[in-house]
């Protein structure tokens, strides 16, 4: 049996994976939680309803898309980060299910974390997931989180994360949504906010925000409420905020380096996803791997390549 189910549940997107280990093949199915037209998020309590009744049906699609499966464990991201505290209920959902397919399988269960995922998505979409073998420096760029983080082999928990640098106020998925929805754009607004940059017809002289390793972006929304008060394009705003975000994150990754030494260079999150964002950092750090949108943004692949990870180190 060399197929290896992942659920995540996390705080906009229900999904699940099938990972199989003799073909490296990554099967997922992925549905975001719906959001009122004007509003920037959920409520925890909103978000666990919604995985409630979107989880059943996506592992219904993931089972009829791959055929006969019979995962030889299963794996589910039971936390935001591997951090004391780190907590959120929206990850119980797909903790309690893998529980029970665990139970009536037989097999075994894993929980991970919801960045350590990421991360391994990412990987398997480079196709590195080799580094999981040595030191590299990820960011993990999202609505929760944007964090330079250094990452070592762990046997416990496959890769060991050290906070090298993060965001002191606002996170950088907060700032493209919260800079969207000023501009009248659906959330999760990044697509859309790509999309509108593309339109710009002027160039900003961008300064990030740094103390030390960490940045401030809470900067971000301000000046584009500034600038949309002033009359400036839509396109123009747009650009600006990506700009930012992207110069911030390739001035913490300058700092990485200087402190950790030049080492592979991996971004993950939903985030990283946006085209100006990637091509600003690849300019600047030419071996930087980056993951496929679709591996980028959340998704449970990662946590079915981690039931894999544990299993092979058991062998």
């Amino acid at each position: 049996m060399p197929e290896y189910l992942g659920i995540d549940t996390s705080n906009y997107t229900t999904s699940a994976a099938v990972y199989d280990s003799v073909s490296g093949r990554v099967t997922h199915v992925k549905k975001l939680l719906p959001v009122k037209e004007g509003e920037l998020g959920l409520r925890q309590s909103d978000a666990v309803f919604h995985h409630t009744r979107q989880l059943p049906e996506l592992v219904e699609s993931l089972f009829s898309q791959c055929g006969t499966v019979s995962p030889c464990a299963v794996t589910a991201t039971s936390r935001p980060r591997n951090a004391e505290g780190s907590y959120m209920p929206c990850f119980a959902c797909g903790e309690g299910a893998a529980r029970i397919i665990a139970a009536v399988n037989g097999i075994p269960l894993y929980l991970t974390s919801h960045q350590t995922g990421h991360i391994l998505a990412a990987l398997y979409s480079a196709d590195r997931l080799e580094l999981v073998n040595e030191s590299f420096i990820a960011f993990h760029v999202s609505g929760g989180t944007t964090d330079c983080l250094l990452c070592e082999p762990d046997d416990g928990t496959i890769i060991r994360i050290t906070e090298l640098g993060r965001s002191l106020d606002l996170k950088a998925g907060q700032a493209v949504d919260r800079c969207g929805v000023m501009l009248g754009l659906k959330f999760p607004c990044g697509k859309e906010l790509e999309r509108l940059a593309a339109e710009a017809d002027r160039e900003y002289k961008v300064k990030p925000v740094l103390k030390g390793g960490s940045c401030c972006l809470s900067g971000v929304e301000n000046k584009c409420r500034d600038m949309l008060q002033k009359g400036e394009k839509p396109g123009n705003i747009a650009r600006y905020c990506l700009d930012l975000i992207g110069e911030t994150i390739v001035q913490m990754t300058e700092y990485a380096v200087r402190e950790r030494g030049s080492l592979p260079l991996l971004f993950a999150g939903g985030v990283m996803s946006d085209m100006l964002i990637r091509d600003r950092i690849a300019s600047r750090f030419p071996g930087a791997q980056f993951a496929e949108p679709e591996f980028s943004c959340d998704n449970a692949a990662g946590a079915a390549i981690y039931g894999y990870l544990k299993n092979e180190k058991k062998g």
